[in-house]
């Protein structure tokens, strides 16, 4: 009795528990996000609103830096990191490489 009371109430969980309709789907392609982070009522969202600073291509100054050194980064993959993990892959006694090592390893190529 305690097994068929729980298999329908998991039934009735896995069923109805992730059902939705379409409607926020189509209200969410709709959406623009404010220039400011401040009301529209609020009488100085003006003084306090620059919509430079709110977009996303500004929002840090170390953005643009990341831009620069991305390139660098997979340079330093490439010639640096992956080497030595191919090297450590032959003796893991000696180096220290582990099971996690090469799964992490693995999921890069």
């Amino acid at each position: 009795m305690r097994g068929t009371l729980a298999t329908i109430m998991l039934g009735l969980l896995l069923t109805t528990g992730c059902s939705t309709t379409n409607q926020v789907a189509t209200q969410d392609q709709n959406y623009n996000a404010p220039l400011s982070i401040y009301s529209a009522m609020d009488s100085t969202s003006l003084v306090y609103s620059d919509p430079m600073a709110a977009s996303q291509a500004n929002d840090n100054p170390y953005r643009w830096l990341g831009f620069v050194l991305h390139p660098v980064g997979h340079l330093v993959d490439y010639t640096v990191n992956r080497p030595l993990y191919a090297i450590a892959r032959h003796a893991p006694y000696l180096f220290g490489y582990t099971a996690e090592d090469s799964m992490i390893d693995s999921q890069r190529r």
